[in-house]
């Protein structure tokens, strides 16, 4: 595995089910920006605000093509195979949510802070213990985090309109000067 994180924005995305879980997956999708369209026989919980289209139907072969991302949250292990079948022949990214052996990628346990963003993953294993960890690396991160990412932003920017580089930058002591403008949670 290699963590990444992903530019969505503007990026079409591929919701199959509309039960408790493929809604909160869709909602993470559309606050990351994506364009999400979604396509489930039945809606089981609130449909996210901001999806891009919602189709009330079965899935159906072809349905994959075309997007950048597709999460399969059907709770059909047959419907599954079909999607997994179908993503491996157009070379789509899949989650399978549930099922890691058959996922191209993983989602997260997420902790933001303005730009910051520290993200814990267990490969699919127990998502429950990567929610857990997040929590408790959370718990000790100073409370200026947000704050501290905008300030170096602006001052990179800066170097930037300078015409000069920050590739040679040792940005730690400027970092550590920051950060201790706010004390760390015990």
């Amino acid at each position: 595995m290699l963590p990444l994180a992903l530019k969505l924005t503007g990026k079409d995305v591929l919701v199959i089910g509309a039960g408790r879980i493929g809604t909160g997956k869709a909602q993470l999708l559309v606050d990351a920006g994506a364009r999400v369209t979604m396509i489930a026989s039945e809606v089981l919980a609130q449909l996210p605000s901001g999806l891009a289209n919602f189709e009330q139907r079965e899935y159906l072969d072809g349905d994959v093509r075309g997007y950048a991302l597709v999460v399969s949250a059907t709770g059909d292990p047959a419907a599954n195979d079909r999607i997994v079948n179908e993503a491996r022949r157009e070379n789509v990214w899949l989650n399978v949510v549930d099922d890691p052996e058959r996922s191209d990628f993983y989602f997260t346990a997420v902790h933001r802070a303005g730009e910051v963003v520290v993200s814990v993953s267990t490969e699919g294993a127990s998502p429950a213990l990567a929610q857990e960890v997040r929590s408790m690396i959370a718990a000790y991160l100073p409370q200026n985090l947000a704050d501290v990412a905008h300030q170096l932003r602006s001052e990179r920017a800066a170097h930037h309109a300078n015409g000069t580089s920050t590739e040679g930058v040792d940005w730690r002591p400027r970092i550590r000067e920051l950060l201790e403008r706010t004390e760390t949670p015990v």
